[in-house]
């Protein structure tokens, strides 16, 4: 048990007595996260941290409710869609997570009410396009620069058969 306070001493100067006394004990050496940053730190304060701490600790998840498990999905597939191989995989990716969404438009699903609107096809394509510009393509007769030496002169020679 610890020594109760003195009268008249200053709670903070009693408490750094005992916190320096203890370092000097070497109580705190050995101690688990020693010299590790304190996670967490610099993001905003979660009310319910412990409980997600708990659940990584014990691997444990739940399910979303079913307006929020859409919205999830719907993040992830337009996100999969920018990233995509081909434009013809993105529009199939974003025409897909629309028809899943209309789906839910008619059936009641668990969870807030939440209207998951639909995607714009053109809007995702543009955006898929921006991070995946086309290599300026020579005009007949013309020279290829040195960024279609790769691919796309193999490409070429494949389509005509050069």
């Amino acid at each position: 048990m610890t020594e109760r306070k003195p009268l008249g001493m200053n709670f903070e100067t009693w408490i750094d007595r005992q916190i320096r006394e203890a370092t000097e004990r070497g109580e705190f050496d050995d101690l688990p996260g020693t010299g590790k940053p304190i996670p967490g730190e610099g993001r905003p304060d979660d009310e319910m941290w412990w409980i997600k701490q708990k659940m990584r600790a014990e691997n444990l998840s739940f399910p979303l409710p079913g307006t929020l498990a859409l919205r999830k999905a719907a993040e992830e597939a337009r996100t999969e869609a920018v990233g995509a191989r081909t434009e013809a995989e993105a529009r199939g990716i974003i025409e897909r997570i629309n028809a899943e969404i209309r789906e839910s438009y008619g059936k009641p699903l668990s969870g807030p009410p939440v209207v998951q609107p639909l995607f714009d096809v053109e809007e995702v394509v543009g955006d898929w396009r921006a991070r995946h510009p086309v290599q300026d393509v020579p005009a007949p007769g013309e020279k290829p620069g040195p960024a279609a030496h790769g691919g796309l002169r193999s490409l070429l020679r494949r389509l005509t058969g050069g």
